[in-house]
């Protein structure tokens, strides 16, 4: 697997998070790896290459709260990618 940043960033350890299937919210980014912009951190772990879902759910007090998973891409997604790199994106 080829990586665009360090292994000490904080970006590689969400990656690595995800990668093993974990599920993550902001509360959880910031106390395990000291992320405070979670959305930025997905959108260098999508830049990177992987298909990063976000899954908002009710919490048992009503709030809503934003999740993030690795997931397998969507027919749609792939088939997007492949008409971006025809017309040259």
């Amino acid at each position: 697997m080829k990586y665009i940043y360090s292994k000490e960033t904080k970006t590689f350890k969400l990656q690595v998070a995800l990668q093993n299937g974990q599920v993550v919210t902001a509360s959880k980014a910031a106390k395990s790896f000291g992320i405070k912009n979670l959305s930025a951190e997905i959108a260098r772990v999508r830049a990177n290459g992987f298909a990063v879902a976000t899954i908002n759910r009710k919490a048992n007090n009503g709030v809503t709260v934003t999740e993030y998973a690795i997931t397998k891409p969507s027919r749609a997604l792939i088939a997007a990618g492949y008409r971006a790199l025809s017309v040259g994106l």
